[in-house]
């Protein structure tokens, strides 16, 4: 079996991940993900106890316990270039040996959750609202640099997607874990969520610059093919899925949704919504 090379595979001088800067001893069999860093402090302070902090980068991870059950918590920033970052060096580390830099026989599965906020784009789904993402569609390109493989009926629906809205790539749909799904998110809405590049254009947002598709918001959110509907933006999602599906692990992504694009509503209390979603979730892992 080959070594990783140094360059491909970059660690500090004490042994950790580089952009992590964390140990294989510090990754828990379930973790959960955020965007923001400062979310890291509204979960970790529901533990019995915090063992480890690192802090790097927007990279901040907590490792503790939460009713007896050990959790690892870590921040991602936002965009799908941080979560490619953040799961290669997750996988790395349960599944690459350090020492010899080899790749291990017997593969780990995690169970990733990641806890974000969300805008949905359908007037029926309300503010205050949560989702459980089902599908999540890319407006990235990050899954066409890997060979990622969608079923036929994924690929239609990407396709169909470029069709309605114009777009000049073609998206990628993937999608959670069933089990992780049915284990959280089981009464929450599912959704099918677009993962964009970006806050302001790639979501439809005008604040000084022209759009090149002033109608995103509207085309997606009449787009359907059968009972399938797109739901709610953010940033993470697709990338998220794609990548869980190739490493091997299990992963769902849960939305707080603090604003309503249809009615052009946003929350007034978005943090008391959010750390309701953190209070549910803790207590179904």
């Amino acid at each position: 079996m080959s070594k990783i090379p140094e360059s491909e595979l970059i660690l500090t001088k004490d042994g950790s991940i580089y952009h992590l800067n964390l140990k294989p001893k510090h990754i828990a069999d379930t973790v959960i993900a955020v965007g923001d860093p400062s979310r890291v402090y509204s979960i970790s302070q529901h533990f019995d106890k915090i063992e480890f902090e690192m802090n790097k980068r927007e990279f901040i991870t907590h490792v503790g316990k939460y009713k007896g059950k050990r959790l690892t918590v870590i921040s991602t920033g936002m965009g799908t270039d941080n979560i490619e970052i953040f799961m290669t060096e997750l996988d790395a580390l349960v599944n690459i040996d350090f020492k010899t830099r080899e790749i291990k026989k017997d593969k780990k599965k995690l169970n990733i959750v990641r806890i974000g906020t969300s805008g949905s784009i359908q007037e029926d789904i309300p503010v205050g609202s949560f989702i459980a993402s089902e599908y999540g569609l890319g407006l990235d390109t990050l899954a066409y640099f890997y060979n990622f493989k969608q079923t036929p009926k994924e690929q239609e629906i990407a396709e169909e997607v470029q069709k309605s809205t114009g777009l000049g790539f073609t998206p990628y749909l993937a999608k959670c874990s069933s089990k992780l799904m049915k284990q959280i998110g089981f009464d929450m809405i599912k959704g099918n969520t677009i993962t964009s590049p970006g806050f302001y254009a790639p979501q439809g947002r005008k604040i000084r610059l022209p759009l090149r598709h002033p109608q995103l918001v509207r085309d997606l959110s009449q787009f359907h093919q059968g009972d399938f509907w797109l739901t709610n933006f953010e940033m993470e999602t697709a990338a998220y899925y794609a990548l869980a599906k190739l490493m091997g692990h299990e992963m769902l992504s849960l939305n707080a949704v603090i604003a309503n694009r249809s009615k052009e509503e946003f929350s007034k209390n978005y943090t008391k919504v959010v750390d309701e979603l953190i209070k549910t979730t803790l207590d179904r892992l």
